[in-house]
């Protein structure tokens, strides 16, 4: 793929959710991509998310909307680190907002963008140290067969996947931060009071 930089660009020029949709089509994106990836060669975590929303989709910046809001808490970062790609990589599974569904909801990441890209875009970053699988989606790429039948279930057992990792970087399973999830941190209080102390020593550790 050449430097990071022709990746970067090639990745922002993407438009085959939308001139080569997976299914035919009936599955066309429905609106101009705007693919929202920041790939970074010094940056030691990498955020693995899913697929922007809206609010991102109209700033073209990851992150930029409440769930941001609560996953800079989670990282004990303000917005000028979180956003510092020397600190952080962010890159979504499906980097452009793939539309709602009839109940109004995000849909799932589009199919076509993690076999067209991720491979490429992991190899651009050796440097990377802790992946942040935030979602079933980041988590069935980063994890293959280790993961739960779950997202609960692959979070509760996040040290499987960050403490006994010897190969390539570690893995921290998160849930989404969206406000949707507010009911499941309320059941799962496990995740605040033991993921969050360790999931901020390791952002101290590398990107503070």
């Amino acid at each position: 793929m050449g430097t990071l930089e022709e990746l970067q660009r090639a990745i922002a020029g993407c438009r085959i959710c939308r001139d080569c949709p997976a299914g035919g089509e009936a599955n066309r994106l429905p609106h101009e991509p705007r693919p929202v990836a920041y790939i970074s060669e010094t940056a030691r975590i990498l955020i693995a998310g899913q697929a922007p929303g809206m609010k991102v989709h109209q700033s073209g910046i990851p992150f930029n909307d409440a769930s941001g809001d609560r996953l800079r808490q989670w990282l004990n970062v303000d917005r000028d680190v979180f956003y510092d790609q020397s600190r952080f990589a962010i890159v979504p599974m499906g980097f452009c907002f793939p539309g709602y569904d009839a109940g109004g909801h995000d849909l799932p990441p589009r199919r076509e963008c993690a076999p067209q890209w991720r491979s490429a875009v992991i190899a651009a970053m050796p440097q990377v140290e802790l992946v942040l699988a935030i979602g079933q989606y980041a988590q069935k790429w980063h994890l293959g067969s280790r993961r739960r039948k779950t997202m609960t279930e692959t979070v509760e057992h996040w040290r499987d996947f960050l403490l006994a990792n010897t190969e390539g970087p570690k893995i921290l399973p998160l849930p989404h931060p969206s406000w949707r999830n507010t009911a499941w941190l309320k059941r799962n209080p496990w995740f605040e009071a033991d993921v969050l102390p360790v999931l901020r020593r390791e952002v101290d550790r590398l990107a503070v």
